[in-house]
């Protein structure tokens, strides 16, 4: 085995999306997954882009990939980064690669002076949940997840 994690690059986007495809299939929110590589591109490589990525390769195949951007906690006056999207091919788990992965994050971050990694796990997904304590993740059970999205979007920006 030969795992590189890596700069996500724009070739790397269809790849990412595969991915993407696997984790919302894991998350069971394959029907909510509409991602296109034009998105995923505009959001990464054009004009205004904001998120960042890496990806996570064994000998040339895609394996793992993670998708984050800056995030700033206001009331600790901390910047850090948002891990929006963090996923390993089931056939890698266990065996470092997300561990490669968070570690490179945390090396970008650091390098900016950031401060943290924020993130959000499914309540169902127990291995995910120790993996991240395993590592020393915190987590706050004060708090919900909120979003405007669709009509309540649309309905807010008029």
């Amino acid at each position: 085995m030969s795992i590189v994690v890596e700069k996500a690059q724009l070739k790397d986007v269809a790849g990412i999306i595969d991915l993407m495809r696997d984790l919302a299939e894991y998350e069971n929110l394959a029907d909510y997954c509409e991602i296109t590589e034009e998105k995923l591109n505009a959001a990464m490589f054009d004009d205004g882009a904001f998120v960042e990525g890496l990806v996570a390769n064994n000998n040339g195949r895609f394996i793992g990939y993670a998708l984050f951007y800056p995030y700033f906690a206001s009331f600790r006056g901390q910047r850090g980064f948002y891990l929006e999207d963090i996923y390993v091919d089931g056939e890698y788990r266990g065996k470092g690669v997300g561990e490669m992965i968070l570690k490179e994050i945390a090396k970008t971050a650091k390098s900016r002076g950031f401060e943290r990694i924020d993130f959000q796990v499914l309540d169902w997904n127990e291995p995910a949940i120790k993996f991240y304590k395993k590592l020393g993740a915190e987590s706050n059970s004060e708090e919900s997840h909120f979003k405007f999205t669709g009509q309540s979007f649309e309905k807010l920006g008029v």
